[in-house]
């Protein structure tokens, strides 16, 4: 399914999509969708946007997305093997595993200990950040396109006038006094 030099973008794609929807569940796209396990009822990281925020060059990890791919596709393999699994060769082997599957072997390695943990827990991370903040979108855009995470955690909309404002506070009293230089927006004198 691919070669051990750099998948292709279409591999590359669905094995970063399987991996993100192990990490943050989502419902299949459609009734085709074999990167996403359908094992939820709601949207999860691939549709949050995970792979376009860790293909983002302000993540820092766009150029191991590649080796992390064929990487990940290297231990299905081992992985379905170890345990009896045959792997549907017309997606990439990571992406053939059943969710149980994924979920175990992305527990592999992740766990305390595996020599390649730091790049796995940082794909977990970036999946969960996705999911959580839409770290890849300006706020305002991803509420108005109804993000997921966002909306799952029902993220407070803005006033109209695009700002945050808080009439009640969180503990149920200020914490502190204003600053008399504060100016009428908020901002320090």
């Amino acid at each position: 399914m691919q070669s051990d030099t750099a998948p292709d973008r279409a591999i590359r794609t669905m094995t970063l999509e399987a991996f993100a929807d192990t990490i943050v569940p989502g419902a299949k796209r459609s009734p085709d969708d074999r990167a996403i396990a359908g094992v939820a009822d709601d949207d999860g990281a691939v549709v949050a946007g995970a792979v376009e925020l860790l293909e983002t060059p302000a993540a820092g990890v766009v150029d191991g997305l590649d080796s992390l791919t064929l990487m990940l596709n290297g231990h299905a393999t081992a992985y379905a093997a170890e345990h009896g699994v045959e792997l549907d060769e017309t997606v990439p082997p990571f992406v053939a595993l059943s969710y149980e599957h994924r979920t175990a072997l992305v527990a592999r390695l992740v766990a305390p200990g595996h020599p390649e943990k730091d790049g796995w827990v940082a794909l977990a991370l970036f999946s969960n950040m996705a999911f959580d903040t839409g770290a890849h979108l300006h706020t305002l855009d991803a509420i108005a396109a109804g993000h997921p995470g966002l909306r799952a955690m029902k993220f407070a909309k803005p006033d109209a006038d695009g700002l945050w404002r808080f009439p009640s506070y969180s503990y149920g009293k200020p914490l502190a006094r204003r600053h008399p230089g504060t100016t009428p927006s908020g901002n320090p004198a």
